[in-house]
């Protein structure tokens, strides 16, 4: 059993998030869902910036930060969109990190350090057309953090979707979100202790 510590997208701690960290409690895994918002939830995603914008992006990865505080250096980091940035952050440079899962989102890995952690496997999974993921450059961070490393990967979903995992949303790809926990699962599996 593996223990995760789940960061939400810019919409907030929405019930498909919680969906999706069901799953992997199912697995046998121990899923921890902070709320970066503080009890907001958004239904678009310009709200959702919006409001992510008006908090401050600092602030929300000192929030993070704070929830990790709490928990064993050991864990997973994983992070949808938004939530990427502090699993991200996390995982390159909080000692201990037993790996990262980075959904629909990854910045270039010198955003928050020299380097990728040798030794702290990563998936990075998006939609090989969905306009943020390729177009904000998400897509040639996430080629860059995984070349060249056996313990990293990139998964592309065919679609333009950017939170196809998110349960109950018109964005939701039921394929590509089975497809995407099963890989996930994997890593979890291969770390768990």
């Amino acid at each position: 059993m593996a223990e995760v510590l789940l960061f939400h997208h810019c919409l907030g701690l929405t019930a498909g998030v919680g969906a999706f960290a069901e799953e992997l409690r199912r697995a046998g895994h121990t899923v921890h869902t902070p709320d970066l918002y503080e009890g907001r939830t958004f239904t678009d995603l310009t709200s959702g910036v919006g409001h992510a914008q008006e908090v401050g992006f600092g602030t929300l990865l000192e929030r993070g930060e704070r929830a990790a505080a709490e928990l064993p250096a050991e864990i997973v980091y994983a992070g949808f969109s938004l939530g990427a940035l502090p699993a991200q952050k996390l995982a390159q440079t909080r000692p201990g990190a037993l790996g990262a899962l980075l959904f629909s989102a990854c910045v270039p890995v010198s955003e928050f350090g020299a380097q990728w952690p040798e030794g702290v496997p990563v998936q990075v999974h998006g939609m090989d057309a969905d306009p943020f993921f390729v177009g904000d450059g998400d897509l040639a961070a996430a080629r860059a953090l995984v070349a060249d490393a056996a313990d990293r990967r990139l998964f592309l979903y065919p679609g333009d979707a950017h939170l196809f995992a998110e349960r109950g949303a018109p964005s939701y790809a039921p394929e590509a979100t089975v497809l995407c926990l099963e890989r996930a699962l994997c890593l979890l599996d291969g770390v768990a202790r």
